[in-house]
């Protein structure tokens, strides 16, 4: 497995540790009784949440559950890799507070699908765009830190265009977000001829639903992202999809399998609403364009 910094390989640890926790009937009382730790410490661990990882501890639960001497070998694997700590670790002063959860899980993906319909997707943005955006939540904000933020924006987007671990990106957009002049009618031109100049590259899809659509699918679901990750070598570890959603007081992720399943059939259906690759990059043209008159 390619080092991709702890939060993945805590999540997939974590799941493990439930799935044998649940399966052979201990409860969580039981559980955290075998290594002397609180409730939320045996929680944190079972979501894959920032906490320490006691390789005795994890031999100690795969004993109480009955897991094989191969299986507590895999998880035991799985605790060495969570000591990597990935570049994003060194930028905590400048990621908002419960955001970095995401740029780990962004930065293990394989494929990003998003939906916006106000603001574009953070991976598609200029610095410019992007500094517009931190000028809004943080008008007083000194102007170095501003920067450090941008540094962060600008290694997440590197893996668009990295050649050993590139980040496959689909996004659909409603025009209204394109139609926004955020930062101003040249700032905005100029992010949308960069939009229109990255779909170019293979692993980068851009679709836009045009105005005149009127009424679609995903005006009632709202604005969400997919993350899916690389096929683990041993299948049951691989990580399944997960959908997150921002929010205003507190961001959202889902895992359930169901919930899941829903969004990826409601993308679809947003799909079907949208232009196809080659309008959608005329469109962007032809809306820079004004944005530029």
């Amino acid at each position: 497995m390619t080092p991709t910094g702890s939060t993945l390989p805590r999540r997939m640890l974590g799941r493990q540790l439930r799935e044998l926790r649940v399966n052979s009937g201990v409860s969580a009382e039981v559980a955290r009784e075998a290594i002397g730790v609180g409730k939320q410490t045996l929680w944190r661990m079972e979501t894959g949440q920032p906490v320490r990882l006691n390789p005795l501890f994890i031999e100690r639960l795969c004993k109480v559950y009955g897991a094989s001497e191969e299986r507590t070998a895999v998880l035991l694997r799985l605790t060495e890799e969570t000591k990597h700590t990935g570049w994003w670790y060194s930028f905590d002063d400048a990621i908002p507070k419960g955001f970095s959860y995401f740029v780990g899980l962004e930065a293990a993906a394989r494929r990003v699908s998003s939906y916006q319909t106000t603001l574009l997707p953070g991976l598609l943005q200029t610095n410019e765009y992007r500094r517009a955006l931190i000028w809004v939540d943080y008008p007083t904000m000194p102007g170095h830190e501003v920067e450090r933020r941008i540094e962060v924006f600008t290694r997440r987007k590197a893996r668009l265009d990295s050649g050993s671990d590139r980040l496959h990106l689909d996004a659909v957009l409603d025009e209204s977000a394109l139609r926004r002049p955020i930062g101003g009618p040249s700032v905005m031109a100029h992010q949308l001829d960069h939009i229109a100049k990255v779909v170019e590259r293979p692993n980068i899809s851009v679709r836009v639903i045009p105005l005149e659509s009127e009424a679609y699918p995903g005006l009632r679901v709202g604005p969400f992202v997919m993350l899916e990750f690389p096929t683990h070598p041993t299948a049951h570890l691989t990580e399944p999809p997960i959908v997150y959603m921002q929010g205003f007081t507190g961001d959202l992720y889902l895992e359930n399998v169901e919930e899941v399943q829903a969004y990826r059939q409601a993308y679809a259906d947003i799909q079907r609403s949208a232009l196809d690759e080659a309008r959608s990059r005329a469109l962007l043209h032809k809306i820079a364009k004004e944005h530029a008159e």
